[in-house]
């Protein structure tokens, strides 16, 4: 019997291009989820407590899960395709992270000593305190939980390659303790104060090892998503609608619209696996329709998704500051609707912006823009 003809494509379509050396299915997650990250930011700052904006947040949270699903899944494909020893992988990732890190916690204590009486030595330790625990402002704990995946990332590429037999195992038992640990941080707050002294590994290392596992076997788990694109299509919706479920069922419980849609809890950690791999299906879809095509918009947001990141919510500051009132004067969706164009262009701006200067690595955290490379 012969094949259909659907799935020789979809078998054609990974298959032809096993030493491509871009992932573009990924590039699409990465810029989709960048967008949802604003999104949550914007609607943190204009919903005004409206229930019905706020439960947008409990789909939107799945953003920090993929994130570090993402990087395991990056840094461990490109390892494993071209191994380097980590005197050569350390420097250049710290540098390309650690300095807009230092650079950017720098100018967000800045703009939160705005409006205040000054002084030096209080915001030298400030700064010195919020740069070691990543809260200089609300997005920077990303960048600090990223350097401590690539401190540990030696540990995490032994763990994926001495539990190869298991890995469906080593994942599962990931998930069993990160599920367990937001259940006692969303419904016992302070029971786990010491894992929250500061932005760690400990809260997400469920997804940054099934994003390592997935890189390791990343020809089946895109053939997979292939595959499975109608039940990925049918259970994507039944998860959104669980969460919502639960979103609702908290309010009930007396909790306030912010907290029912807090980020971590358990419904929000199962919702972005399942968000995850439907980014990764529509990802999938979007290379396959022109499996050649040289993809030129998605490089450049791609390229400039970073520094968009880092500089967004200074453009949110500035816009707040400017017309704070006026958004406060419309009704929350018209506010947020209006605020989030703003937001992500602006800051796309100054990305754009940074790239092409001098100032490409202290504030996008790439070198300076000349020539595309098309790497990982």
């Amino acid at each position: 019997m012969h094949e259909p003809i659907t799935n020789r494509r979809r078998h054609v379509t990974v298959a032809a291009h096993p030493a491509r050396r871009k992932l573009y299915e990924l590039e699409v997650v990465r810029v989709l989820t960048f967008a949802c990250v604003i999104a949550v930011h914007v609607i943190s700052h204009t919903s005004r407590g409206s229930v019905p904006i706020v439960a947008s947040l409990t789909l939107l949270h799945f953003t920090r899960e993929v994130f570090f699903a993402l990087t395991g899944f990056v840094l461990t494909f490109s390892y494993l395709r071209k191994p380097k020893p980590m005197r050569q992988f350390w420097p250049k990732r710290f540098l390309l992270v650690g300095v807009p890190y230092v650079v950017w916690s720098f100018i967000y204590c800045v703009i939160s000593a705005i409006g205040k009486p000054f002084d030096l030595g209080g915001f030298v330790l400030h700064f010195l305190y919020a740069t070691l625990t990543g809260t200089a402002y609300y997005h920077l704990y990303f960048l600090l939980v990223t350097m401590q995946i690539y401190l540990l990332f030696p540990l995490l590429v032994w763990l994926v390659k001495a539990t190869r037999r298991w890995h469906w195992l080593l994942v599962s038992l990931a998930f069993a303790v990160q599920l367990t640990i937001s259940a006692l941080d969303a419904y016992k707050p302070g029971s786990l104060h010491w894992i929250n002294l500061f932005s760690n590994v400990i809260n997400y290392q469920a997804f940054i090892i099934g994003g390592a596992v997935a890189a390791y076997h990343s020809e089946a788990a895109l053939q997979w998503v292939r595959d499975h694109r109608r039940l990925i299509a049918i259970v994507t919706p039944l998860a959104a609608a669980a969460a919502i479920g639960v979103y609702m069922l908290q309010l009930q419980w007396g909790y306030s619209a912010y907290r029912a849609a807090t980020a971590y809890q358990p419904v929000v950690i199962a919702w972005s696996a399942v968000a995850g791999v439907a980014l990764l299906a529509i990802g999938a879809w979007w290379v396959d329709r022109k499996p050649d095509a040289p993809h030129r918009t998605l490089d450049y947001l791609s390229d400039r998704s970073f520094g968009v990141f880092l500089a967004h919510p200074l453009v949110l500051w500035a816009l707040l500051g400017l017309a704070g009132a006026l958004l406060g004067s419309w009704p929350p969706l018209v506010s947020t609707l209006v605020a989030y164009p703003i937001v992500a262009l602006g800051a796309l701006g100054i990305a754009d912006a940074s790239r092409r200067s001098i100032l490409s690595l202290p504030l996008a955290g790439r070198p300076r823009a000349t020539r595309r490379k098309n790497n990982p």
